[in-house]
Parts: structure tokens; C-alpha cells; sequence
């Protein structure tokens, strides 16, 4: 079916834009973004995934404040026109793209018009591809973008204002294959337990913002792993890495970390980002493992829902608040700042010490 979107000049295939260049049915194209106040909160996360090949279009938005973390989901048929980025009381219009955003939010437990203004030129990652057999799990593009935010933020009853030199904080954009909502039996089952190892990481200081991400194997060997430095100028090209380590000191009894320490090598030396969490934010509450707002899960026509629930009364051992972001102070030299230290971390990891399905670190 042709629509709006086939009047600008993208098209990749010889199918309308509406039609991806795959059936399978985990082809998504998301949006991602997050921001924080330097103060410490509050915090707040945004994210909206197409998923063309279901029919589905989802988002949500996390705000954590005073130690809750608050929940609105919103979810609804997509239809032909994959140009309509609204869903339920969430929306993201692309105003200047790779440069400005805007979120718009208007739910009665949450407000938001928030715009973000980038700090730093897209990062592009190297490209995600893993198989588990002859599947394809992961078949990704990704960029990374750190930027700033000018507008206003309600939450709890209280109104916060936002500018760009306060408010700092990042967005993502990826499309591709990934698993996505409840998956069809298929084929001999897998002889491996399962296993995930990923750390992601990007960080905003005064003059620069740094980037990191890596994937290991259970025995810590990488099959993807990238680094980045880029200057706070939102013009010039970032600097590759030419390779990166990490350090994590684990909280008893978690999977998450309570100190970690992030390492960009260049040709010019060793760039290491000291990072001390704050608080986690827990993913679930934007569809990551989700047992019913899961990425592309159909939950009716259009609907959105809320909830809340206070970060002190967490089990961090449950499966379903293993997937985190964790909102940190960061130093780079003598520089301070503030940034995410995303965590999944599922079965053995022998470099952390885990031997398990979900083994908690001692």
C-alpha cells in the first residue's frame, strides 16, 4: 500500500515503504531516549518501537523521581502510515533530524515537552549480528546520540523545568532483527542455556561525551564491542576507539554494579570513565522482558495503562529487573559528569564469576 512516507525519496526495495525488506516477524525500527537533571533527578527514559511485520506500534515513558519509578505504557494497531509517530498520549516528532526531537507526553500522571538538542554528532555503531544455530537473532543498526534537553517535565505534582545546559542525557536509534514479544517454536531446541553479557554506556561531560558498548561470550570473549570520544560541539566527527575494556565491582547479591570503570583506548592514550550509580532505573518498565507490555505484544487496539512502584522495594535477583540502566556520576580525568551504565547480564559470565542461570554475584 503506498502512503505519505512513499512521497520522500528513501525507498530501498522495490516495495512501498511500508513494506520492510524482510517477513520476519522480528523486524522492529525503534526510538530511544533518556534524561537526566545533574542535580540527580529526576531521571527520565522515552521509547517507541514500529514493529511493521505484527502491526503493532508501542511506547512508554519512565520517569523516576524521590526514589519511584513511574510508568506510562501506551500501545496500538500501526496501520498503513508508519509516518504517524503518536501513540495513546506519547509522541516524537523529528524536527531538525540528526540534531532536534521533540517528546510530547499528556497523561494525567505524567506531562512532558521535552525538546533534544544534540551535544555530539551521531555515533554509528558497528553493526549487531548473531545467530543461535541458523537463526538470526540479532541483525542491527545502531547510532547513538548525546544531547541536551530544553522544556518542561511533570511528575508527582511537581513541574520541572528543563534547559539544555541542566538537563543532560542521550537518545538511540536502531532497526532490524531482534527477538521481539512471544516467539514461534521452531527447529531442534537449543543445546546452550541461555546467556547475554552487555554493557552500554554513554556519558556527557562539560566539553566532551563518551561512548561504550560490549557483548561477551559466557568464557568473556566479544563479539561486539565499540568506543568513542566526541567533542561537546554537536559538529565535529567522534574519535573511533581502538579498542576498550571495562571493570565492574558487583553489588552483593546483584547482577548490577556498584562501581565500574570504562576504558577508551586511542593512539593519543587511555580515556577512563570512573562511574559511581546513583540508582537503577529498571528497563521493564519500557517492554524490556515485560510479561504483558513486551515489545510488540498485542494488549488491544489502542491502550495505555500506568503504573509505580518504589526502586527500594525491588527484588534485584527476579528475572524481570535484571535489565537496568544505571543513572551515574561520572569522571573523566579531572573532568565530572553524569551518564548510563546499562546492564543485561543472563547466565555464566566467567570473567564476573557467574556460573549460572541467574546466579547473584556473592
Amino acid at each position: 500500500m503506498i502512503t505519505k512516507g512513499d512521497d520522500f525519496p528513501i525507498h530501498q526495495t522495490p516495495e512501498p515503504v511500508q513494506q520492510v525488506f524482510t517477513s520476519d516477524r522480528n523486524f522492529y525500527d525503534r526510538f530511544f531516549f533518556n534524561g537526566y537533571w545533574r542535580e540527580g533527578e529526576p531521571f527520565f527514559a522515552v521509547a517507541m518501537g514500529i514493529y511493521p511485520n505484527v502491526g503493532i506500534l508501542d511506547a512508554s515513558i519512565n520517569v523516576i523521581y524521590n526514589g519511584v519509578q513511574h510508568c506510562v505504557r501506551a500501545s496500538r494497531v500501526l496501520g498503513a502510515d508508519r509516518m504517524d509517530t503518536k501513540v495513546g498520549p506519547i509522541s516524537i516528532e523529528i524536527v531538525d533530524p540528526m540534531r532536534t526531537l521533540r517528546l510530547r507526553v499528556d497523561h494525567p500522571e505524567i506531562k512532558a515537552d521535552l525538546t533534544f538538542e544534540a551535544r555530539a554528532t551521531p555515533i554509528e555503531e558497528p553493526r549487531f549480528s548473531r545467530r543461535s544455530g541458523p537463526r538470526i537473532m540479532f541483525d542491527i543498526t545502531r547510532f547513538t546520540q548525546h544531547g541536551g534537553y530544553r522544556g518542561s517535565l511533570s511528575v508527582a505534582g511537581r513541574r520541572f523545568e528543563a534547559n539544555p545546559a541542566q538537563v543532560w542525557g542521550s537518545r538511540d536509534r536502531s532497526w532490524g532483527v531482534r527477538n521481539i514479544g512471544p516467539q514461534d517454536p521452531a527447529g531442534v531446541p537449543a543445546a546452550a542455556p541461555p546467556q547475554f553479557f552487555w554493557l552500554w554506556s554513554p556519558n556527557n561531560f562539560e566539553n566532551v561525551c563518551t561512548h561504550f558498548d560490549v557483548n561477551e561470550n559466557s568464557d568473556g570473549s566479544r563479539w561486539h564491542q565499540f568506543g568513542a570520544i566526541a567533542k561537546a560541539d554537536a559538529t565535529t566527527p567522534a574519535e573511533i576507539a581502538d579498542a576498550v575494556d571495562w571493570t565492574v565491582d558487583y553489588q552483593s547479591g546483584t547482577r548490577h554494579a556498584r562501581r565500574a570503570e570504562i576504558i577508551l583506548h586511542t593512539a593519543a592514550g587511555d580515556n577512563r570513565v570512573e562511574l559511581a550509580p546513583l540508582y537503577n532505573f529498571y528497563m521493564q518498565g519500557i517492554g524490556y522482558g515485560h510479561p504483558k507490555w513486551g515489545h510488540g505484544m498485542y494488549v488491544g487496539a489502542d491502550v495505555s495503562d500506568y503504573e509505580a512502584f518504589k526502586l527500594d522495594d525491588v527484588d534485584q535477583s527476579q528475572p524481570l529487573y535484571q535489565h537496568i540502566q544505571a543513572v551515574c556520576r561520572a569522571k573523566l580525568g579531572t573532568g565530572e559528569g553524569m551518564g548510563i551504565l546499562e546492564m543485561l547480564i543472563i547466565g555464566a559470565h566467567a570473567p564476573s564469576g557467574l556460573k549460572s542461570l541467574l546466579d547473584m554475584h556473592p
